[in-house]
């Protein structure tokens, strides 16, 4: 007997950005506004994932998909927590899509949020760091080390021009202007970037995400019962999730996110898609090389020709034939770490329903990569428009 496909029907993003509200306010404003969308009652929902990576370490308050269940009235619904890093909205996608894949719920609500920009970029850049191997950690590396000393490599050894990460950047805020929830909704030019700060050579300050507060929610059920609810919906037709080396210099090629090209192989089997079936898709632009190294492992791309697809404006919104980070993507968005995986994954249900906006673009089939720390865990998630 052919079992219920997963559905999204409702889907939510607070403005993401420096917020005076703490992380019990984000994820209730996210939670109800998705709630709202879906016309899905409280009581009707059966669990509740809160994607969340470090609410102790940023703000000291545990317990947080308790609260948030009372908060929105959803007792007696199951709640958990998922933290993978920064990877923890694409594994509360996992999450809520097994719980209905699996029968155990046939109405499950996924926020993820977080609280961040209360503390320095000192602060939040060693809270993040701390997801580095220990051997890592006591020397002082970084995310942004890792990225720096990776985009040099990928530079010299495929002979791309600076501009084209550069390029990177230009795109994702241009693309942000149209997002009303975006942190950044303003253009830049290849001269600001390439002018910016140093951070981690060859990168500069507009290579990098910002540090980000913001919430955002999705809805699950079964395609038949949301079709009792709209005709307008998206289905979850692949996903996985996969494990790269945690130690990142131990990795045979630093170029290769493994973890990006098991996942999403396992997502395209899964759905029976592939690479060139994708019409728009969100990709983990913490920083800009993140891009490049996504589209290769995920078989848009051969190995090294990534900056080509940007350079030829390929992945451009309005003109290319494979528009990516349509929302902004972290880098104009921004990266409230457990919320950036849900909110990707609400860009491509807004993509396939048709309710992007300004932003829309012509897709049947999107994409959503999510990646935790410098590519220790990756999620892979392939929607489709209802048919």
């Amino acid at each position: 007997m052919e079992t219920d496909r997963v559905a999204i029907i409702g889907a939510s993003m607070t403005n993401f950005g420096q917020r005076e509200a703490w992380i019990r306010d984000l994820l209730a404003e996210a939670g109800i506004a998705c709630l709202e969308d879906s016309g899905v009652e409280p009581e009707a929902i059966d669990h509740c994932y809160v994607s969340n990576m470090s609410s102790g370490e940023f703000e000291g308050q545990g317990g947080i998909m308790n609260m948030l269940a009372h908060d929105l009235g959803l007792l007696p619904a199951y709640t958990q927590r998922v933290d993978q890093t920064s990877s923890s909205g694409g594994a509360g996608i996992y999450a809520a899509w097994q719980s209905i894949a699996s029968g155990a719920s046939e109405m499950t609500l996924l926020v993820g949020g977080e609280k961040m920009t209360h503390r320095t970029t000192g602060e939040s850049t060693d809270i993040i760091a701390s997801i580095t191997h220990p051997d890592e950690y006591k020397h002082g590396v970084t995310l942004p080390s890792f990225a720096g000393m990776t985009a040099r490599h990928y530079l010299e050894r495929f002979d791309a021009p600076r501009e084209s990460l550069a390029k990177v950047a230009v795109k994702n805020h241009k693309n942000g202007v149209d997002n009303p929830h975006a942190q950044f909704r303003k253009e830049v030019d290849l001269e600001t970037v390439l002018e910016s700060p140093i951070v981690a050579d060859p990168l500069r300050l507009y290579d990098f995400c910002p540090i980000t507060d913001g919430s955002a929610a999705l809805l699950f059920c079964p395609e038949s019962v949301a079709e009792s609810y709209t005709d307008e919906y998206a289905i979850v037709s692949g996903i996985a999730g996969a494990t790269d080396t945690h130690v990142v210099h131990e990795r045979p090629d630093p170029t290769v996110m493994n973890g990006v090209v098991e996942s999403g192989q396992a997502a395209y089997e899964l759905s029976g898609y592939g690479p060139d079936d994708i019409d728009v898709a969100e990709l983990h632009d913490m920083f800009t090389i993140l891009e490049f190294l996504q589209m290769e492992g995920l078989g848009f791309a051969a190995q090294g020709t990534a900056w080509e697809l940007v350079e030829d404006g390929v992945t451009d919104r309005d003109t290319g034939r494979l528009p990516i980070n349509t929302s902004g993507g972290l880098k104009s968005k921004g990266h409230p770490l457990g919320a950036s995986g849900v909110a990707q994954g609400v860009e491509i249900y807004e993509q396939l329903t048709n309710t992007a906006g300004p932003r829309q673009v012509d897709a049947e089939v999107g994409l959503c990569c999510n990646v935790g720390g410098f590519g220790n865990c990756v999620i892979t998630t392939i929607m489709e428009a209802a048919q």
